[in-house]
Order: structure tokens, then sequence, then C-alpha cells
């Protein structure tokens, strides 16, 4: 059975460093760990589905790495057919977004709950019909005022700059949990360790 991992993001050059397109860089970032390659999903051997998303395949470890390419809204319309094609439970769907209720560099890993106000989590959930399966928030801070011009502004150099360490150990987290496939025992590892960081 294959296992997803899903990073969320919107398409397009203008979307690049905003902080809603964190999960597309924890993906890049993982796949350039583990020396694989996106491309379009006309490369997917066997499937026959919608095309707008790119993948990755990690054969070591039986994974897809996805990054939908619907625009966030429409995110689980891309997931949804994908986990049936693969067989995949939704325990081995594992989604990496941004998060306004966190700070910004603060990561935490649950293995199921709602969408906490986030569209394209909003849209997974009701296309897969369950909220049992893995995600990684990663912290963009909520701004209390406009929180979409927020998610949808480019970040400054010093953000960018804080952004790619987080997206780095985001990726960390993931390696791991692919190649040891224990969901308790990533959270226990990674939440001690970023907590650590926080409190220096």
């Amino acid at each position: 059975m294959t296992r997803l991992v899903v990073g969320l993001g919107n398409p397009g050059p203008e979307y690049t460093w905003t902080p809603h397109n964190l999960g597309f860089h924890v993906l890049d970032e993982l796949a350039r760990r583990e020396g694989l390659i996106f491309g379009p999903a006309a490369r997917l051997e066997g499937w026959t589905g919608r095309r707008d998303f790119e993948v990755a395949r990690d054969a070591a470890h039986d994974a897809l790495l996805v990054k939908p390419l619907t625009f966030m809204n429409l995110s689980g319309r891309v997931v949804a057919p994908l986990a049936a094609w693969c067989g995949a439970a939704p325990s081995d769907v594992f989604v990496v977004y941004d998060d306004l209720d966190l700070e910004p560099g603060a990561l935490r890993i649950r293995p199921h709950g709602g969408a906490g106000g986030h569209n394209g989590m909003r849209s997974i959930l009701s296309e897969l019909g369950t909220d049992r399966f893995p995600r990684l928030r990663v912290g963009v801070g909520n701004p209390r005022t406009d929180a979409a011009r927020h998610v949808l502004s480019e970040l400054s150099p010093a953000e960018r700059t804080e952004a790619e360490l987080t997206v780095a150990e985001a990726a960390e987290a993931l390696a791991w949990w692919l190649a040891e496939g224990d969901l308790e025992r990533c959270m226990s590892r990674f939440h001690s360790r970023w907590k650590e960081r926080a409190a220096e």
C-alpha cells in the first residue's frame, strides 16, 4: 500500500514564498533530501485521473509526494482520488500545511483533527470523508486582522530565512516517518526536539 505525503500551496510564481505555500516548500526539501524529482502528473505510471498536481515517487519507501495545483480551496479533489487509487488508508495520508494558530517557526504533528479554518484542509476533510489522517502544521503566526492578506503576502528576507529553517526541520520529520512508519514515535521524537529549540 502506497503512502501519500501531501504539501499544500497555490500554483504560480506570485505565491512562491508566501506563508500559504510552506507546505510546497517542505515537500521540495523532502524530495531534495531523498534524491527525488517532481514531475507532472502525466508521468505517474498507471494513473488516468486528473492531472493538476506535481508528483515525486519515493520507491524506497513506497510513497508518493504530491503537490496539488488546484489552488488551495480544492486540494481535496486531488488527494482523495489519489488515495483511493493507491489503496492508502487515511492514516497513510500525511498532509503538510501552514497554520495561523501557531507562531512562525513552530511545528506540530497531529494524528487527526479539524480544518482549523484552513480551506485546503477543509477541502481534504470533505473529499476524504474523515479527519483521521496525520498532519504537520507549520506555524505562520496570526496577524489578528486580515488573515487572507497575511498568508498570501511575500515573506520578508528575515521571515524567509526563518521559514527555510522551519521547512528543513519539517522535512526531517517527514523523512523519519517515511523511513520508520511510526507516527507516535515521530511525534514524541520531534515534538521534544522542537520544544527544546523553542526554549533556547
